[in-house]
């Protein structure tokens, strides 16, 4: 599998579009553990990357995805902003003037992306955050791209993987950012990132 920006961009408007549709359900979810806001600021945020992406045709993967990072981080509230526009900035850091990438070198850069938000939020996985969808999908996906070399089933392998995570935070007691405030009482509760998170992933397996 090859990608190249025409199809990123389309991956991406489709994401956007997953993000805005699910808004009142991250919103809902992040009632009883956070501010209320998550698919409210998510929602706000994705219809600004839907607008730069407008602008974006001409350009490489690694300044689409910089670009996208960047508009997140200036437009999300919360935590949430930093941390998605993290992903997407190290992953174009990675890819920086590339017009196709292959799966590996997707992986590769979907890896670093992760440990940036990682290192930025400074948590790991078992904190009911975001890191408890996307790195269950980046080991998935590893897992099931060695094994025979098939990207739709790595990515489909990545989905799946990411509505597991996102499904048992369920059990995790939050030991990061707001959720934290509620302790045990967040038992029971869905984590919104890991949630949205999740909605990314697979919507682009659908995608590519």
């Amino acid at each position: 599998m090859a990608m190249n920006q025409t199809k990123l961009i389309a991956v991406l408007y489709a994401i956007s579009d997953q993000i805005i549709e699910e808004r009142d359900y991250l919103t809902e979810l992040d009632r009883p553990i956070g501010d209320n806001d998550h698919g409210i600021n998510m929602s706000k945020g994705f219809e600004a990357v839907k607008t730069k992406l407008e602008t974006l045709a001409d350009q490489d993967i690694g300044t689409i995805l910089k670009t996208t990072g960047m508009t997140l981080v200036s437009t999300v509230g919360g935590s949430s902003g930093p941390l998605y526009g993290t992903l997407f900035m190290k992953m174009g850091m990675k890819l920086a003037k590339k017009n196709e990438i292959t799966f590996d070198e997707f992986l590769d850069a979907f890896q670093i992306g992760i440990q940036g938000v990682g290192e930025r939020g400074r948590s790991t996985t078992g904190e009911k955050t975001m890191l408890d969808a996307l790195v269950p999908a980046m080991e998935a996906m590893k897992t099931a791209w060695e094994a025979d070399h098939d990207a739709k089933a790595a990515l489909q392998a990545g989905a799946k993987a990411a509505e597991v995570g996102a499904e048992h935070t369920k059990e995790l007691i939050a030991t990061k950012g707001r959720a934290s405030y509620v302790g045990e009482r967040g038992i029971g509760h869905q984590d919104p990132g890991a949630t949205s998170a999740m909605f990314m992933i697979r919507t682009a397996a659908e995608q590519m």
